[in-house]
């Protein structure tokens, strides 16, 4: 699995990271995961609000910090 967090380097940004590895370390999940702070590179991902959690080329979420929870729920279908 290929995690993108994309997000300027903000506090939510960091959080979403932050939140997200704990998820991937905690359950086991085998999952490369990347920070993307270049702002063309997010925007080619069509994501105009950060921060924003990207799965196997996917956005999942975008614009908010999600739960823990919401997170594993995301990560774990």
């Amino acid at each position: 699995m290929d995690i993108k967090i994309l997000g300027s380097g903000c506090a939510k940004c960091k959080t979403l990271e932050k939140l997200t590895r704990e998820v991937v370390e905690e359950n086991g999940i085998d999952a490369t995961i990347t920070k993307v702070e270049d702002i063309m590179e997010i925007m080619k991902s069509g994501v105009m609000a950060t921060p924003a959690l990207v799965v196997d080329g996917k956005v999942l979420i975008k614009g908010r910090v999600p739960s823990a929870d919401e997170i594993k729920q995301v990560l774990t279908k």
